[in-house]
């Protein structure tokens, strides 16, 4: 039963490009949260000609749906970004914007009422599009330089047990002894497991080498976002390299 796709409500942006693709082209769902201190607010910004943003889908504080560009239209949410060897994905995903303040405005945990809507939408455009779970990805994946949303309170592992995008198979008691044991010989190697599950690696400084450690964190260990390579990373990264 696909209550909150039936009961979706249509408030259209018109930042979008108007030249229709076709539905093969669409090939990734990129979770996002608004960032935004309130439901009007972020609706006020989505539908603004002077905002340059934009999304397919928008879920509200109470779990509604909002259409906002429909899915035939390249919506303007995931700006310069890589995955893979894939660029700008904005031509190839549908955007779905998640209502909550973000981490500069008290960020929250994401409720029950918005996550039972995301699965539901997530699964009939899973079905719809015939979409790969490794292409399920958050903006800060995409863009690691720039973004941190949806941010480490998302549920990717629940998620993941709704059969929607990736988690790696490790035993959880197995990786806490990993845990802070550092291994900064080994960062290359880390970098490159990174690389080959899709995720851009270049940095100019230890800074932006921090924050792509970090936004794989937010994503796969959550319980620890410090920027460090341990070993529970580099097994985790490893493992997911590993999934078929």
């Amino acid at each position: 039963m696909q209550k909150n796709v039936e009961k979706m409500t249509i408030n259209y942006s018109p930042n979008f490009y108007p030249k229709k693709r076709e539905k093969k082209k669409i090939k990734y769902l990129i979770f996002h949260y608004t960032g935004i201190k309130n439901d009007r607010l972020a609706i006020k910004k989505l539908i603004s000609f002077n905002s340059n943003v934009s999304c397919h889908y928008f879920i509200t504080k109470s779990g509604k749906l909002i259409r906002m560009v429909p899915d035939l239209y390249v919506a303007w949410h995931a700006g310069k970004s890589n995955w893979k060897k894939k660029k700008s994905l904005n031509y190839r995903s549908i955007g779905i914007e998640i209502s909550n303040p973000g981490h500069e405005h008290g960020y929250k945990k994401f409720n029950n009422n918005q996550i039972k809507c995301l699965i539901e939408l997530s699964k009939f455009l899973i079905k719809k599009y015939k979409i790969n779970k490794k292409n399920i990805l958050g903006h800060s994946d995409i863009a690691p330089l720039r973004k941190l949303d949806p941010g480490e309170k998302f549920p990717w592992k629940a998620l993941y047990k709704k059969k929607i995008g990736l988690w790696h198979k490790i035993n959880t008691r197995k990786l806490k002894i990993y845990r802070g044991k550092i291994l900064n010989f080994k960062t290359k190697k880390f970098l490159n497991y990174l690389k080959k599950f899709g995720y851009s690696v270049e940095y100019n400084n230890s800074k932006e080498l921090i924050k792509i450690i970090k936004t794989f964190q937010m994503r796969f260990r959550p319980e620890l976002v410090d920027g460090k390579i341990d070993l529970e990373c580099f097994e985790i990264i490893k493992s997911l390299n590993n999934l078929k």
